[in-house]
């Protein structure tokens, strides 16, 4: 399945210009086989997200895109928004309560080098960016967003590849020539909220550039790899050796 997980819609976003309607119908007629709603700080009511699935009868689900003193989280399975959310370990609470789940979205910005030129920059920005604590309690980096430049969608590309994260794509979509730039395949049905959030905990999903090279120049999200369960199961490990690997750190430094 093929997959929007970030989108939005006005007047729920107040700078996208894409009505509900509109993005799910364009969505249905681009291929993809669902879209998250994913306001800017605000929850979509559950009677109208059925009802916009209905008119479609296309599969839709609301999550929301928090903003947070560590950068924009997409929260999947928390349908309002509480104040103090803003703080990353404080959303983590509240959607651990909920049994949801977290993605870091376009999470090239304000991490990005100064200089894209100089090597030694972008290592240091990768390194930054590695210490920022939202990363230790997302499931996933979104690796591939629709608005994102190509060099800044390798960056995230490269944070994950360094942390073992898995990577999501997401259009981000706020036009409607937005809609249908890269999605995230998944190998396992998703039909309601509680699918895709078990199988994006799981780490069973993959972002892929269907423009085939405007988003992105990693080859290997150009299209849907063949040994993915290798895949997953390698950055499984590797995540597992990076956190501890953080964790010590973490007790040589207090």
């Amino acid at each position: 399945m093929l997959i929007d997980l970030h989108t939005h819609t006005h007047p729920r976003s107040w700078d996208s210009f894409l009505h509900p309607d509109e993005l799910v119908q364009r969505s249905r007629e681009a291929g993809l086989d669902m879209v998250v709603l994913s306001e800017h700080d605000w929850a979509w009511e559950p009677e109208a997200v059925r009802a916009l699935a209905k008119r479609h009868n296309f599969p839709v689900i609301a999550g929301m895109e928090i903003n947070t003193e560590d950068g924009h989280i997409l929260v999947y399975g928390m349908h309002k928004y509480v104040f103090g959310m803003h703080r990353s370990h404080e959303l983590a609470g509240h959607v651990h309560e909920v049994d949801g789940v977290m993605v870091a979205a376009h999470p090239y910005r304000r991490q990005s080098p100064w200089n894209w030129e100089k090597e030694q920059e972008y290592i240091d920005a990768l390194d930054r960016a590695e210490r920022n604590p939202a990363y230790r309690i997302v499931v996933g980096l979104e690796v591939v967003n629709g608005r994102g430049k190509v060099r800044e969608n390798s960056f995230a590309e490269r944070m994950a590849a360094q942390m073992g994260m898995p990577g999501t794509a997401g259009t981000d979509s706020h036009a409607v020539e937005d809609i249908g730039k890269c999605a995230t395949y998944f190998e396992r049905d998703i039909r309601t909220e509680a699918d895709l959030i078990r199988e994006l905990r799981a780490g069973r999903f993959w972002g892929v550039d269907l423009t085939k090279g405007d988003l992105t120049d990693q080859a290997h999200r150009l299209s849907v790899p063949d040994d993915l369960e290798r895949r997953w199961a390698d950055l499984a490990a590797h995540r597992a050796a990076h956190l501890q690997e953080m964790a010590h750190r973490h007790e040589a430094i207090g």
